[in-house]
């Protein structure tokens, strides 16, 4: 993620430096305000809606991951999380991570993946969908199974998905997916029931 991080400002500097050896500085002006305007408005969007400095915090790292691959991460518009206790937001953390990450290795420019996040009755509800064609029916079971991918590359594949339905089992949760919308419910505290 700080890869991407650098990566996009490095793009946006080299855009700025291009500008000024042009001479067109209204031009510079107009950019760095735009550029400006619309990370603030991502941060001012998540911290509205996520109140929980950790998952926050990732979801504006992962934004700049999908940015560099012209990917828009959304946060959904009904979104209301309240701040969570440091372990369930660790676990939490974890587990949208991988669910975001996998869409965004899937997904190219011009799809989107949104994130939603409840905090009710004992319970946490964390959504992430996006514009892909989703898991398919026979294979919903299989794509949390340790090892099991459907990328090619490194021997660091299949991990993802199978670590959170453990993460999810342990704190007495649940993780499904129906088609390209996955949904994790985990306890706000360890043995409550929702």
């Amino acid at each position: 993620t700080l890869r991407a991080q650098a990566h996009e400002f490095t793009n946006k500097l080299h855009t700025v430096a291009g500008l000024v050896e042009l001479g067109e500085y209204n031009e510079v002006i107009r950019y760095i305000t735009l550029a400006s305007q619309a990370h603030e408005q991502l941060i001012c969007e998540v911290t509205s809606r996520i109140a929980d400095p950790a998952l926050g915090a990732l979801l504006i790292a992962k934004a700049s991951l999908a940015a560099e691959q012209n990917v828009e991460l959304r946060i959904a518009p009904d979104a209301a999380m309240e701040p969570l206790d440091e372990t369930l937001a660790a676990d939490l953390v974890t587990a949208v991570g991988n669910l975001v990450d996998n869409p965004l290795d899937a997904l190219g420019p011009g799809d989107w993946v949104e994130v939603g996040a409840r905090t009710s009755h004992g319970e946490i509800t964390v959504t992430v969908r996006d514009s892909g064609e989703g898991v398919a029916p026979d294979m919903i079971d299989e794509v949390f199974t340790l090892g099991f991918t459907t990328k090619s590359g490194d021997g660091h594949r299949g991990l993802g998905l199978a670590m959170a339905r453990l993460l999810c089992a342990r704190r007495g949760g649940t993780i499904d997916v129906q088609g390209s919308v996955f949904t994790v419910r985990l306890p706000l505290a360890i043995g409550s029931t929702a």
